[in-house]
């Protein structure tokens, strides 16, 4: 039997030009900071991962049925209803999801509306403690 690829993986798209994209405007500033400031806290370059999420670091994973793969270590998707944040090991009911500010949460990912809404210093370290340095 063969095991199907992982619908997102990373390629060689161009994350400048997926963001350049972004409307209306204060979505895309949004957007830039977002990338700006996980690539400055994890040292990771941005790169894509699937059509729209842009990520940093990787992270290999797997699942009790043997399935395995890999995903950004933490990254983001710039979505038309909200933000979307994958930041590894932040589940719903975790404390320092909630001292962001106005978000909501998925099973493995927070929502939000605009940057202006949360604590950016709380996500960052959040985003710091996703990398753990040796």
């Amino acid at each position: 039997m063969s095991v199907k690829p992982n619908k997102t993986q990373a390629s060689e798209a161009s994350v400048e030009a997926f963001l350049a994209r972004l409307e209306p405007a204060s979505r895309r500033a949004d957007a830039e900071d977002l990338a700006a400031l996980m690539a400055r806290v994890s040292g990771e370059p941005a790169r894509m991962w699937g059509p729209s999420i842009i990520g940093f670091g990787v992270r290999r994973y797997r699942y009790e049925s043997g399935r395995e793969g890999e995903i950004c270590q933490v990254g983001f998707s710039p979505r038309k209803g909200a933000f979307v944040l994958y930041v590894t090991g932040q589940a719903r009911d975790n404390p320092k999801v909630a001292a962001l500010g106005k978000v909501t949460t998925g099973k493995g990912c927070i929502y939000l509306k605009r940057l202006a809404d949360i604590d950016l210093s709380r996500l960052e370290a959040m985003v710091a403690d996703s990398f753990p340095r040796a």
